[in-house]
């Protein structure tokens, strides 16, 4: 929302402190976000006449204007705006003026042909916003004077407020002067209204079919007006405010929305003289809006037709350009509306068309506003159409859908100590709610009843009066107190299971990668993964990284890959982040996961850091290897589970998604589901005795079939063994000629007792059964 310092003042006397009013405006929480100098003289800008306009078969895009600047010199300039015409008035910087934005006007030329200076936009002289055009100044100003003075521009300031949509008055300058006015208590002056008696009864009939959609519908017939263009400090304030004027009529319009948060749309009376009807549009139809673009509806829009149900506007947007004010307008019927906010936001992101009127009427206007706006419309108007006569009868077309005048809000006042922490008194809270327009219905000691007036119809609950009593009794006078807790500050266990995973990782001497959690279309296929259920996102920061991860592998792969292409070695890479696997449900079964990738390393390597990560964090799994993880390899590879739940994948990943990334070697890797693992809590160990006796050594050799694991066997091994093996590993894998179908294992075991020495019968025992329990597998010793 732009707002004009010098407009501004005219509702409240804000003095000359530029500072000091931004500073009010942000603690009030209408945070300003930027203050621009406007209207400040450029020396050098000059009032012209367009002689003529001649077009250059060379140049398409620019065409040769021949201007007078009152010395009797025709003057030559190239120009790439197209809307001025003969006799126009128009700003002319001739050579050597510094423009506002440090250019210095030069004779540059163009096929050969100098241009003597430069005709100006208003926003190139830092009147306004508008750079569709060349500025077209008023008629009869004096050639060859400085624009600023002949327009009676004087400095200003403007505003830039960020109005969040809880406040939608504060989409007019009325809004925003209440709130300062009532936070400074200050005297506000309202805008005055129309003085004049109203003239004979005319009225048009309005029927309105969606009647949801459209609550209320005025329509106020108003004759003796002469189009022409505006008073001068109608235009003045309009460019200053970033809108471009274009006749008395449409500008007063604008003037009014902009003053009173009012949307307001004159039609010319006779193309609507018999009626209007208020409903839904058609699928397909079409209407060309005053923009003269052609618009293509659905049955979503809300169109405001005329007697014959021809669309003379989209309701709440844009009017249509068959019932435009024009230069033989003499009549006009003045629209002024409430339509339901939801369905006006729909439409605009239909047709990407957002519009002064349709900003408002998203986040909301007074439904009870309409009386006073007219009133203020014909005021204005008036004075550049003295006959100008506002008749009576208008038409006031209302449903059931109107929201109340106005909403009562029961505030308990030991709430307001409970949110901010301060004492009001009921009187106090008057003091600070009145001067916005609250009233005070009820009271006592405990208890008031708030009267929330029809334009803030953002305050519908006790919170949102407490927040009005935050605002101006003022967020820093409220105090500041640190919450008191019996409980310190502490990490959860899951923290630390998270923070003891990570010092495990870089024990490992493997270092912490981040890579993108976005992915693009084919990279989950790269990495051996299927990509129909990964989640697409409907608006990604970036076009090409539209698909959530399902797996952190594909970014890992990536990482050791760029690392490889720049010749570096001894690549250990982890990362622990969420994955987004397509659920049952409509949600993601999002978790947390872990993923620890080795490069020029076999599966050996991914078991032992499993095996260090399970020691570590007291975690344990079976190994699964008969159906081998997508995206590992084949025979090299196998899946953590405890019975049907898969915690995760350890191995080295396949040779084929390796080629994919270029990447040489063998790379080994972990895969865990963290949000099972850190969410567990070992138990706690138990202090073991040492044994003072001796142990005895020995070792077994196996054949054993491809189709048992190792791990099946340690496991039988450690459970015949029983309490007296201390100690127990896999020394050796002998892979022998003639050995297809099995391999050699060779364990070394030690036994021990805690409270004596074994004999050597203890020792054969423990070896026989030992020896028997890897037969029922079908093992033999080798001899």
């Amino acid at each position: 929302m732009k707002i004009v310092h010098s407009w501004l003042s005219e509702f409240i006397d804000v003095g000359d402190d530029v500072e000091a009013v931004a500073s009010t405006m942000t603690k009030l929480g209408l945070t300003v976000e930027s203050v621009e100098q406007v209207g400040a003289s450029v020396a050098g800008v000059v009032v012209a006449r367009v002689l003529r306009t001649q077009s250059h078969p060379d140049a398409a895009k620019v065409h040769r204007v021949y201007v007078d600047a009152g010395d009797g010199i025709e003057r030559h300039v190239w120009c790439g705006a197209f809307n001025m015409k003969t006799g126009d008035l128009v700003p002319l910087a001739t050579l050597g003026t510094m423009m506002p934005d440090g250019r210095l006007i030069s004779s540059r030329g163009i096929l050969g042909i100098d241009s003597e200076g430069m005709l100006c936009s208003s926003i190139e002289l830092g009147l306004g916003s508008d750079s569709t055009g060349i500025l077209i100044l008023p008629p009869g100003l004096k050639l060859g004077t400085d624009v600023f003075l002949s327009l009676g521009i004087e400095s200003d300031h403007v505003y830039d407020l960020d109005v969040t949509r809880n406040r939608p008055d504060c989409n007019g300058y009325l809004g925003v002067a209440r709130d300062i006015a009532a936070h400074l208590g200050r005297p506000l002056n309202v805008p005055r209204g129309d003085q004049e008696p109203v003239g004979s009864s005319q009225s048009i009939s309005v029927d309105i079919l969606e009647e949801h959609r459209c609550a209320r519908f005025n329509v106020t017939v108003i004759s003796g007006v002469v189009v022409g263009p505006s008073p001068e400090w109608v235009a003045r304030r309009l460019t200053k405010a970033g809108m471009r004027p274009i006749n008395n009529v449409v500008d007063t319009s604008n003037l009014v929305t902009l003053e009173l948060n009012q949307p307001n749309h004159a039609y010319d009376l006779e193309t609507v003289r018999d009626g209007f009807k208020i409903r839904c549009a058609r699928d397909g139809e079409v209407i060309i809006t005053l923009d003269e673009n052609k618009r293509v509806l659905s049955a979503d829009d809300l169109l405001i037709c005329n007697a014959n149900d021809v669309p003379v506007g989209i309701a709440g947007i844009m009017g249509g350009q068959n019932s435009q004010i024009n230069s033989t307008t003499s009549s006009v019927a003045l629209e002024t509306a409430w339509f339901e906010p939801s369905g006006i936001s729909a439409s605009v992101s239909n047709h990407s068309l957002r519009t002064e009127a349709s900003l408002r009427f998203e986040r909301g206007v007074d439904p009870y506003g309409v009386d006073f706006s007219v009133s203020r419309f014909a005021a204005i108007l008036r004075e550049s159409c003295p006959k100008l006569v506002v008749h009576s009868g208008a038409t006031d077309a209302r449903t059931t859908a109107i929201p109340s005048v106005s909403v009562d809000v029961v505030l308990r006042l030991n709430q307001i100590r409970r949110f901010l922490g301060i004492e009001l008194s009921s009187t106090r809270v008057a003091e600070l709610l009145m001067p916005l327009g609250f009233g005070v219905a009820e009271s006592s000691e405990t208890t008031m009843k708030i009267s929330v007036p029809s334009f803030r119809m953002d305050c519908s609950a006790e919170i949102d009066i407490i927040e009005e009593l935050a605002r101006h009794y003022g967020y820093s006078e409220l105090g500041k107190a640190v919450p008191k807790s019996p409980v310190h500050g502490r990490l959860s266990p899951l923290q630390k299971r998270r923070r003891v995973l990570r010092e495990l990782l870089l024990g490992l001497g493997a270092s912490e990668a981040m890579p993108n959690p976005f992915l693009a279309l084919g990279d989950l296929a790269r990495s051996g993964l299927i990509e129909d259920d990964a989640l697409r996102l409907s608006s990604p920061l970036v076009a090409q990284e539209c698909v959530l991860r399902t797996s952190l592998r594909h970014g890992m792969l990536r990482a050791i890959a760029y690392n490889q292409s720049h010749r570096l070695n001894n690549i250990s890479l982890f990362e622990m982040g969420h994955v987004y696997p397509q659920g049952s449900q409509q949600l993601p079964d999002e978790y947390e996961a872990l993923s620890v990738m080795v490069a020029d390393a076999d599966a050996r390597v991914a078991m032992d850091i499993w095996s260090q990560l399970s020691s570590g964090l007291g975690v344990g799994a079976q190994l699964r290897q008969d159906m081998p993880p997508a995206g590992f390899h084949a025979t090299r590879s196998a899946e953590l589970r405890r019975g049907k739940l898969l915690i995760g994948t350890v191995g080295e990943i396949d040779p084929t998604v390796l080629s994919n990334y270029g990447i040489t070697g063998r790379v080994a890797c972990v895969e865990l589901n963290i949000s099972i693992l850190l969410a567990e809590v070992p138990k706690a160990h138990n202090a073991q005795v040492v044994s003072k006796f001796p142990s005895s050594d020995f070792d077994l050799a196996f054949t054993v079939p491809y189709t048992i694991a190792a791990g099946v066997l340690t496991k039988a091994l450690r459970q015949a063994g029983g309490a007296l093996i201390e100690e127990m590993a896999l020394f050796d894998i002998y892979h022998g000629a003639g050995m297809t179908a099995s391999r050699g294992l060779a364990y070394r075991l030690r036994l021990q007792a805690p409270d004596r020495t074994l004999t050597d019968a203890e020792v054969f025992e423990v070896r026989a059964k030992c020896i028997a329990a890897s037969e029922k597998l079908g093992s033999t010793l080798r001899a």
